[in-house]
């Protein structure tokens, strides 16, 4: 057992988790509104799934776009499948929810990015950092000392 709770995987699985339920409503119901997502991945992943072509092209990391035209939509646990069209050659993909690095929703402002294992060294020196602070830094101001209170009239604010 940890000594402490690993809230950034735990954010992590939340967020993955909220891309899978909005997959499969999309795959049940197709995509309402002007909603449209830009998925961008890890084409070195393992796991993911794309024609060498396009790991060629893209030998780092993708950014797909769910918009007008896709089809055979796979939803599961750990990915989703997907057809999408790339300059009229349709083209299968496979996504490990692991690999996304950004899931964006431009139509509603709506946005996540997971964190690199670079990112995470730098959460993991912020955390060091509190637990060295004294508890005294991190305790709640004292309150000033009586008389030196200052008594605010309401009647002032009223119509």
């Amino acid at each position: 057992m940890s000594d402490k709770i690993d809230y950034g995987s735990l954010m992590h699985g939340a967020m993955r988790l909220l891309i899978q339920n909005v997959l499969t409503d999309i795959k049940e119901t197709g995509l309402p509104g002007a909603h449209h997502f830009f998925i961008t991945f890890d084409t070195m992943h393992p796991g993911v799934e794309v024609a060498d072509w396009l790991s060629d092209r893209y030998p780092e990391e993708m950014t797909i776009v769910i918009q007008h035209w896709f089809d055979d939509l796979v939803v599961t646990d750990e990915g989703f499948g997907i057809t999408l069209n790339f300059g009229d050659n349709p083209e299968s993909l496979y996504i490990p929810y692991e690999s996304i690095k950004t899931f964006v929703d431009p139509s509603v402002e709506f946005g996540l990015r997971f964190e690199t294992q670079e990112d995470d060294d730098d959460e993991a020196a912020i955390d060091d950092a509190i637990q060295d602070a004294p508890m005294e830094e991190m305790a709640e101001p004292s309150p000033p000392p009586k008389g030196e209170a200052e008594v605010v009239s309401l009647d002032k604010f009223r119509k």
